[in-house]
């Protein structure tokens, strides 16, 4: 098979819609392909980035306007028997003509379209247009043909197969852009081509397996014959009509494994078609061969959760993952595999795929395979009833057999899932009464999608819905049984609750904050900058999310009226919020096999739950989760007694320690001790009960309980920081130049509570390698930034960058303003 791209010489022009005179005066400007109408008309200088300031009002017609991409590209016959144009994505509704004639009607952003061009081509100069209907009046005219089923935002994402974030979100910018976001090829082929191929990769605990099924498009009645070689073994078989299966064993293969738990031994799959000696067309796979399992046996708690890998329980210590740009198609793989890097460097095993997003592109799970990284992919259904018939079912079933066959030989991918939230929706969210009778996606959840994963991936785990309980007579977000989400904390309560449940596996939750100060202060120009400034308003998109974010904070601290002393408590209070959430949860394991964060990433500059923001920058939670998430926790938890000892062993040795406790005064004074000798097993936990004498404190103002093991530490309070003797930071801070950056070095003279150094506030591309350090008087801690800044590093211990938890329990202090630093 020849292919060749039709990436060149591409124009886009705005056709019916509110287009602004200037871009309806322009005319046809040039498109980048692969690409979306919004690059490039920032590119032309007609439209200002989306992401800052007030921009994203300015680029709302954009959505409502159809827009027609043309090119012309050269063709001369060249032997091939067959000429098919394929578009790898089309976003969204679009037609298409070829030298004048109407060649396809696409429909849908999560599939790719081949049409047959053989007698459409012309020898010599040939024109292809691709006009695109204007996506937001497209969604609400197919809302009322469908007719209306319930939703959450502003617009019925769930009437048309886009990317429903493209919409807007409660993190997510609303642009709803139009483009041929993936490649366009012209394919010429003769006798056959594959259509289809499925790898079904196996292990069974000494060799691995794989068996290998093809679907071909054929022209020719010549014999043919598929050839499959992987790890240096191969093995072939002859076609009959247009199928064929092969399977190949690879004697003693090394299994895949998730990080933590094993290496990441990956083979290529190459699958050949052969006529004789020739070869008609190619693929290849990168495969791993482990098994997976969800084991959902009840037991006398309820119904569990568990990923099991290679026989293996998990203990899932995950992030949600939405698209990583609000425009996906420019994300290279460099940075897909950076992102994922971060993952892996905060001690996190598993990514769920959220569905309002994109079956994740081969990048991805490339990267996720090489890191060990657990994925979770959901169906892209997601907070919405769906319509079950015609013609959004075809669609539906469309993507999810292209996508399940595209990713379900990849070792990484663990769990696909039937939709987010919609389950609950249906029985918990008042959504029955609003459909009148209509069909809402029961039937994708528990008939089409686990019938597709069946035949096109049995290797991989499916759940109909995340939260879901296997005991369908419970309520699908039962903390008893299954999966479940917690959003009643941020949208209700306080953080401290999260240790009111004992859920089998949480796959949602989380807190807000804002983006990283560089991030901020970059893509906002507001003046002056606070809270509820203009732009700020615009990028903070959860409903009541500033109120949310000040009755989160003042259980805790004072609300501060000084800008960046209000970024630095909203930014730790979130950490805090995590950090309280995953260690409760772990400490239950194996009651609890898991926890998801909402969410590792950001698509743009957002007041938002990630950990890394829309520039790609570590906010303090990122700190906050890696050690949350580390291989081996000690943590200190409410018990029914009074106060426990927890060490949770998620490594694969035993662990041998002994914990020194001890409750302190805020100036150091010892008042109480006991050492706790323990052992735990490999990937185990154990509790112990503390001392009355250690657990109940006399001043709980002023007193801390400590527990240490080697480099291993478990803190607990015994009153909120803003009603405790918690005083003003008083340290001795140096800095000196280092290769590639700074060395900063805190010496405590005082209790200073989660000690951060925001590098950032310095230099856009600062990082620092610690956050969130406890310091006990007379400890010292180093951080060690790294910076192409060359200024005076002295700059790095300044009040406004060296910060605490101390600095905000007096709200009179500013940063400016802050006493004891020297």
């Amino acid at each position: 098979m020849k292919t060749r791209e039709l990436h060149d010489d591409w124009t886009v022009e705005a056709l019916d819609g509110p287009v602004p005179s200037d871009v309806r005066d322009r005319g046809a400007f040039p498109a980048a392909v692969p690409g979306v109408v919004h690059t490039d008309l920032i590119t032309a200088g007609l439209l200002s980035d989306p992401y800052l300031g007030l921009a994203e009002k300015q680029q709302e017609w954009v959505g409502s306007t159809s827009w027609l991409y043309q090119s012309d590209f050269e063709w001369q016959p060249d032997g091939a028997s067959r000429h098919d144009l394929r578009f790898a994505g089309l976003d969204t509704v679009a037609t298409i003509r070829l030298n004048g004639h109407r060649i396809l009607e696409s429909e849908n952003q999560h599939r790719s379209y081949r049409v047959d061009v053989t007698d459409t081509l012309v020898a010599g100069t040939n024109r292809l247009e691709v006009r695109f209907a204007a996506p937001v009046p497209e969604a609400d005219r197919r809302s009322l043909e469908l007719g209306y089923r319930p939703h959450v935002n502003h617009h019925p994402f769930n009437s048309i197969r886009k990317m429903a974030c493209s919409y807007g979100w409660d993190w997510g910018i609303d642009t709803a852009t139009s483009g041929i976001w993936k490649s366009v090829q012209l394919q010429s082929w003769s006798d056959a081509r594959i259509v289809e191929l499925v790898v079904l990769p196996d292990h069974d605990g000494t060799d691995g397996s794989v068996t290998v099924r093809a679907t071909l498009d054929r022209v020719t009645e010549a014999p043919l014959t598929l050839r499959i070689t992987v790890g240096g073994e191969s093995a072939e078989a002859p076609v009959s009509g247009n199928e064929v299966a092969v399977a190949v064993t690879v004697p003693g293969a090394a299994r895949w494994w998730p990080r933590g738990y094993g290496d990441q031994p990956t083979f290529e799959l190459v699958a050949e078609l052969r006529a004789e000696s020739s070869i008609l067309d190619e693929r290849s796979r990168t495969i791993g061969f482990r098994s997976v399992t969800l084991d959902t046996t009840p037991d006398d708690a309820g119904t569990p959760f568990r990923i099991v890998v290679n026989g293996q329980p998990i203990a899932v210590k995950g992030v949600n993952w939405i698209p990583d740009d609000a425009f996906p198609g420019r994300i290279e793989r460099s940075r897909m595999f950076e992102r994922l890097g971060q993952a892996a460097d905060a001690n996190i095993n598993l990514l769920r795929v959220w569905g309002g997003g994109l079956f994740e592109s081969d990048d991805f799970y490339d990267a996720a395979d090489q890191l060990g990284l657990l994925v979770w992919q959901d169906f892209l259904l997601a907070c919405a009833a769906y319509s079950e018939e015609e013609p959004m079912r075809s669609e539906i079933e469309a993507e999810a057999r292209e996508n399940v066959a595209r990713l379900g030989s990849h070792p990484s991918l663990v769990v696909l899932n039937g939709n987010n939230e919609n389950l609950w929706g249906f029985a918990d969210w008042g959504w029955q009464p609003r459909l009148e009778g209509r069909s809402w996606g029961e039937l994708y959840y528990r008939t089409m999608f686990p019938a597709i994963v069946a035949e096109l991936a049995p290797h991989v785990g499916y759940t109909p819905g995340s939260p879901f309980s296997p005991d369908a007579s419970a309520d699908p977000n039962d903390p008893q049984h299954g999966t479940m989400h917690i959003w009643d904390l941020w949208n209700q309560k306080d953080y401290p609750h999260y240790r009111d449940y004992r859920p089998r596996f949480v796959s949602e939750f989380g807190w807000q904050g804002p983006p990283t100060w560089s991030t901020l202060t970059e893509s906002l120009s507001d003046s002056p900058l606070t809270p509820e400034s203009p732009g700020m308003l615009v990028h903070q998109k959860a409903d009541n999310g500033n109120v949310k974010l000040t009755d989160g904070l003042v259980a805790h601290l004072p609300l501060p009226n000084v800008m960046q002393d209000w970024h630095w408590a909203m930014s730790l209070n979130q950490a805090v919020a995590i950090r309280t959430a995953v260690e409760w949860f772990r400490s239950l394991q194996p009651h609890c096999m898991g926890t998801i964060l909402w969410q590792l990433n950001d698509c743009w500059p957002v007041v938002s739950w990630a950990a890394i923001d829309g520039y790609g920058r570590l906010k303090p939670l990122w700190y906050a989760v890696r050690d949350a998430y580390a291989p081996r926790l000690l943590t200190i938890q409410p018990a029914d007694s009074g106060l426990r000892l927890v060490a949770v062993n998620d490594s694969a040795d035993d662990w041998h320690a002994t914990a020194k406790v001890e409750r302190t005064s805020f100036d150091g004074t010892p008042l109480a001790s006991e050492d706790i000798e323990f052992t735990v097993p490999a990937f185990a936990t154990r509790g112990v009960d503390l001392a009355a004498s250690i657990s109940r404190p006399g001043e709980p103002a002023r007193e801390v309980l400590v527990a240490t093991a080697g480099e291993h530490r478990g803190l607990w309070w015994f009153a909120e920081a803003r009603d405790s003797e918690l005083a003003p930071p008083l340290w001795d801070a140096s800095a000196v130049r280092v290769d590639r950056g700074v060395e900063v070095r805190v010496v405590a003279r005082s209790l200073i509570r989660d000690v951060a150094l925001l590098a950032d506030v310095v230099a856009a591309d600062a990082t620092v390698d610690r956050m969130l350090v406890t310091l006990l008087p007379g400890e010292e801690a180093v951080f060690t930034v790294e910076t192409k800044w060359s200024g005076d590093p002295h700059r790095f211990v300044e009040n406004d960058v060296l910060r605490s938890m101390n600095d905000l329990t007096d709200q009179r202090r500013s940063p400016t303003a802050i006493e004891g630093h020297d």
